[in-house]
């Protein structure tokens, strides 16, 4: 299915609640989660859910949903997760990932890392324009969603932890499950990335009560965002 074909399966207001919920999780859902969570029967969710499998935008597995294996733990619940395919639409035709990924290879031949993320943190900046830096992760994740990194607020493992435990504080962080950038970043990921942290640090302040640093997870955007420490204020 072409990418046109796909996006038009989105038209249906149904169709589109459960792509969103199902791609909000960020974790497999089963059709009775997803149709308790946007209101409508069973049946109806699976033939939507379905459609939405055949048009590429979401990927299907099955497990058994109550977490039991054996004799009585029942059948495989069939269970839907985001696909991780792009789809975009341009018309006439256009060609900017190619024209981006052209530029970041010369970039990061000419060892441009430096002035790349002067420029980004001059651009995140002049999109804030006039606002002050977020006033908190509340206002960080508004700022985040508006510019589609669909964040979501996860709860940070101690300094015992192994990831967010590098950071020494056991505070919640923002992560997000989208990167704007993916594509391109999955071919120059150091150039990409630092771009990335440095947009956002222009975006949400360095002045303010929450910062942006790298914490890269499989499947996320690379950049964390946090509330910043005592002495960072």
């Amino acid at each position: 299915m072409n990418d046109i074909d796909a996006i038009a399966a989105l038209q249906d207001p149904v169709r589109r609640r459960l792509y969103e919920y199902v791609a909000a999780q960020g974790r497999e859902v089963g059709r009775n989660e997803a149709a308790e969570a946007t209101g409508v029967a069973r049946t109806l969710a699976a033939h939507h859910l379905d459609r939405l499998a055949e048009a590429g935008l979401l990927d299907t597995g099955s497990r058994r949903l109550t977490g039991r294996s054996g004799p009585g733990a029942g059948r495989p619940a069939k269970v839907y997760t985001r696909a991780r395919a792009e789809r975009a639409v341009s018309l006439p035709a256009r060609d900017y990932r190619t024209a981006a990924e052209l530029l970041a290879e010369a970039a990061e031949q000419a060892g441009l890392d430096a002035g790349l993320c002067v420029a980004a943190r001059r651009r995140g900046e002049a999109l804030r324009g006039s606002a002050a830096p977020c006033g908190g992760l509340e206002e960080a994740m508004e700022t985040l969603a508006a510019r589609g990194y669909e964040p979501h607020l996860e709860a940070a493992v101690g300094a015992e932890g192994a990831e967010e435990g590098a950071a020494g504080a056991a505070g919640a962080v923002v992560r997000m499950r989208n990167c704007p950038f993916h594509a391109v970043a999955e071919r120059f990921p150091p150039l990409v990335c630092g771009m990335n942290l440095a947009l956002l640090e222009g975006l949400l302040g360095t002045e303010g009560p929450v910062r942006a640093r790298m914490a890269a997870r499989p499947g996320e955007c690379c950049v964390v965002v946090e509330e910043a420490v005592g002495e960072e204020l």
